[in-house]
């Protein structure tokens, strides 16, 4: 799973995405991660101000991880039709 996420709205989906695919509820994946399913579900909705530290253990749970690189040319609404 190699996807671009460019907004918060966007990380949010393609965890839930993964988290599904792993036919894993909110719930375990808080569990796996040291979290709270409310956190869960935040992160996944795209919610402003969540924690990095949050973001990264749910990944890891998921095992996922974060890649930084430098922008293509696409506009966050090109990748956000993806959705």
């Amino acid at each position: 799973m190699d996807q671009l996420a460019r907004t918060p709205k966007q990380l949010g989906a393609l965890i839930q995405r993964r988290r599904r695919l792993l036919k894993m509820s909110q719930s375990e994946a808080a569990d796996r991660a040291g979290l709270r399913q409310e956190m869960v579900s935040k992160i996944e909705g795209g919610s402003p101000g969540t924690a990095i530290r949050s973001i990264c253990d749910l990944l890891a749970a998921l095992d996922l991880e974060l890649r930084v690189a430098q922008r293509s040319r696409g506009s966050a609404q090109d990748i956000e039709q993806v959705f």
